[in-house]
This record gives structure tokens, C-alpha cells and sequence, in this order.
């Protein structure tokens, strides 16, 4: 017989690299109705040299790699722990843990978040539930996004759920089925583009708010062959790399432009990905805070009622879902959708590593 409460810890760290983000959630079902409490929540800012570490893994050798997994999970572990003893948690069921992607190339059959080495659950000395994409990937899904199950069970009164995070993502209903994919870069971008400026990100969008919109540059952007793909389809952070900064470079203009235009192209690719422009949608993640980019998606969409939640919930909306998506793995319950990652089948996904 199933539970009725799960008290578990959600840990995720995104690729914008805000830092690891930690929320203690009780989950209650009752007639397959879920409902949540997000408790204590906080975000762990990454030192200086880790987020050097993370930002330049992706060039790391295979055995680099292995290295980097073992000392982040010594890391996460230890992030972790501090946050159960600060807040003097007991009888967790689980811990619930993303880990951080370094490499996503769903079109070779391959994923890696690193973190998600089996010593967690003794470090930390809990039953740890994590490596949820690896399963995904195995079957022909894109191993992303993730989150829609999380918007399907907690959010279903909203007709679009979008997180504006290191990228833009979407889910919702169409015909019958719940659907999601990723959009564009959001902060892996215009967070590259303050830190050129001196600052961690661009607050509010002001930097943006005072540059110029350069037309060639928007519609080239506008251009790329992954906006013309249908869903599934996922990006990580090669797309950037390879693909966005490199374009973005190639104009001489100054960064405070580069950010005005490439926030107008987000703008313009969120609108283009929903099938209606009215309704209800929900915005969470950083780049709820860009009051500029917000200002621009409703200039859009003029005709959607977008929906900001409260702090928590905006904040850690993902560590809420990954808590989700490890109580459905010990329930041994579909947590990963096929209409939305592409996969084979719908699936119980993510791994268990049990305290030794």
C-alpha cells in the first residue's frame, strides 16, 4: 500500500549556474490528487572557481570528467547536508536530486549530470533518487525536458507553463496529450553578455532596456534550423557555444545591443511555440525577474494573461518537480512522458541509490 505524505528534499542546479537550488516539499495524494508545501528553500551560489569548473566542462577529457563527477557529488553532498542540518530535517524519504548537465547530445544516444555517483546516498546518509534523463535517452527520447509531468499533476490549471531559465521551455495539453520541448537560450546567454559587463546578470533587463535592436542579427538568430525542427527537441549548452555566440560575435556592435536583440528573439520564439496566444501562462525561473523580457513577451502576446507565482514557487518550481519525479520513482509510477520527451514509451525513470 502507497503513502499518503512524502517529506523529501528537491535539489536542482540549472545551466544558467545560479547556484544549487534546495527545497524540503511534503507531498500529500489522496484519490490520485497530489498537493504540495514547499517548507525551507534555498539557493547555494557556487564559489568562484566551481563555476569556472562547470563553465568549461564540456571541453573536459573523459577521464577530466570523471574527476569533475566525483569531486560535484563530494560537493553536492556536502551542500546538501548542510541544508538538512540547518533546517534539522528528519524522516526524509528521500532526496531528490538533478544533479548538474554537463553534456546533452540526445541525438548520439548520450546524456551526462554529473553528481549522481552512487556515494551520494552515504555521504549524505539518505536514499537518494537522481540520473533521471540517462533512461529517457536509452529510449529515443531527448531526455528533456522533464518538468511537463510536474506541470501535468501540480499546475494543470494553467494553459502554458514555461520556465525562463539557462533556456526557455514550454509544456502543455494538445490534443489529449501533454506535450513540451525546449524553446531558445534565455540566461546562458544574456548572463554571458553581463559577465563580459562586469555584472552577474543583467538586473531587470535594464542593460538591455538601453541598447538598440539590430534587425540583420534578430532575423539571423530568427533564421537558425533548430526553431523550424517540431517537438520534441532539446538544447543544451553546445548550441550556445557552437551556434549562438559564435553568430552573435560576428557583430560588431556593442553588448548592450547584443542583449536588446537577442531578448527580442526570445520574445519572438515563445510566441511562434504556442500553438494559441491566449490563455493562461504561468512564468517561472530567473528570467521571471528580466522586466524587460517579460515587457517583451507581452508585447508578443498581447492577448495571454501571464501569471508570475509566488517566491517559492518561482524560485524552485524545478527542485519542486525533481522532489516529484523521485516520489514517483519509489512509487514506481510513470514520471517521464513520451509525448513530450519522444521516447519509446512512458517510463518510471531516475535511479535509487540507497545509504550503505
Amino acid at each position: 500500500m502507497f503513502k499518503e505524505k512524502y517529506t523529501v528534499v528537491g535539489v536542482m542546479s540549472g545551466t544558467s549556474l545560479d547556484g544549487i537550488d534546495l527545497a524540503h516539499i511534503v507531498f500529500t495524494v489522496h484519490d490520485e490528487q497530489w498537493d504540495f508545501e514547499i517548507c525551507e528553500s534555498e539557493t547555494i551560489a557556487y564559489s568562484i572557481d566551481w563555476l569556472n569548473k562547470l563553465k568549461t566542462a564540456i571541453n573536459l577529457s573523459n577521464a577530466a570528467l570523471a574527476n569533475l563527477n566525483h569531486d560535484y557529488t563530494q560537493l553536492l553532498a556536502t551542500t546538501i547536508n548542510g541544508f538538512i542540518n540547518k533546517y534539522q530535517l528528519t524522516n526524509l524519504d528521500a532526496v531528490c536530486s538533478h544533479g548538474h548537465t554537463i553534456l546533452h547530445q540526445p541525438q548520439n544516444g548520450f546524456t551526462l549530470q554529473i553528481g549522481n555517483l552512487p556515494t551520494i546516498a552515504t555521504l549524505t546518509q539518505n536514499t537518494v533518487v537522481c540520473d533521471f534523463r540517462v533512461q529517457d535517452v536509452q529510449l529515443g527520447g531527448q531526455g528533456a525536458p522533464l518538468v511537463p509531468i510536474g506541470d501535468q499533476i501540480l499546475f494543470a490549471e494553467y494553459d502554458y507553463c514555461m520556465n525562463l531559465g539557462g533556456f526557455s521551455n514550454i509544456s502543455f495539453v494538445e490534443k489529449k496529450h501533454r506535450v513540451a520541448f525546449d524553446i531558445s537560450p534565455v540566461n546562458t546567454v544574456l548572463n554571458h553578455y553581463a559577465n563580459s559587463l562586469g555584472f552577474d546578470y543583467d538586473d531587470k533587463g535594464m542593460i538591455s532596456r538601453s541598447g538598440n535592436c539590430y534587425p540583420d542579427l534578430l532575423k539571423e538568430l530568427n533564421s537558425l534550423p533548430f526553431y523550424q525542427k517540431n517537438y520534441p527537441k532539446s538544447l543544451g549548452f553546445e548550441f550556445v557555444k557552437e551556434t549562438i555566440l559564435p553568430l552573435i560575435e560576428s557583430y560588431n556592435i556593442p553588448n548592450a545591443d547584443k542583449l536588446n536583440s537577442f531578448t527580442k528573439h526570445i520574445a519572438i520564439q515563445i510566441a511562434a511555440s504556442l500553438p494559441s496566444k491566449k490563455g493562461k501562462l504561468l512564468i517561472t525561473g530567473g528570467g521571471a525577474y528580466n522586466d524587460f523580457l517579460i515587457e517583451m513577451i507581452q508585447n508578443q502576446l498581447p492577448e495571454m494573461e501571464i501569471i508570475i507565482p509566488d517566491y517559492k514557487t518561482l524560485e524552485f518550481k524545478e527542485a519542486l518537480i525533481f522532489g516529484l519525479l523521485g516520489v514517483l520513482k519509489l512509487r514506481n509510477e510513470i514520471n517521464v512522458l513520451s509525448s513530450v520527451t519522444g521516447a519509446k514509451f512512458d517510463h518510471s525513470s531516475g535511479i535509487i541509490h540507497l545509504q550503505k
